[in-house]
């Protein structure tokens, strides 16, 4: 047991603010993140979509693209191209999730490279 003297408080000077109506933790002004935080959020995002877009397929949930892309409510087209991303290299998947250096193909070029062999995404990829 702990006496009320012996207790320990740690204050982290965070803000809570809502962003698109959902609320966001801001860190203090000061802040600097560290260099290893260098994946691109928009890419993990859309490689996490990928994959879960390819499990509902595989599951037999949806036929075509175009059920599924009525379904999630987004064009044919952009399902078609970013569903790509699930049929990327598994060194490219792990280099782009993973990986510490900055990865300086785009989102639109990585929705190309699925129709390449595995070591020739990987070039392109770097």
């Amino acid at each position: 047991m702990t006496k009320p003297d012996d207790t320990i408080r740690v204050l982290i000077p965070l803000k809570v603010r809502k962003k698109n109506g959902r609320p966001k933790i801001l860190p203090p002004a000061d802040y600097q993140p560290s260099e290893d935080q260098t994946q691109d959020a928009h890419v993990l995002r859309a490689i996490g979509r990928a994959w879960g877009w390819r499990r509902r397929m595989d599951a037999g949930e949806f036929a075509t693209i175009q059920e599924l892309a009525e379904a999630v409510g987004l064009a044919e087209r952009h399902v078609s191209r970013q569903l790509r991303l699930a049929y990327l290299a598994p060194e490219v998947l792990k280099r782009l999730t993973c990986g510490r250096e900055p990865s300086a193909v785009s989102l639109y070029d990585l929705c190309f490279l699925e129709g390449q062999t595995w070591g020739e995404q990987l070039e392109q990829a770097r």
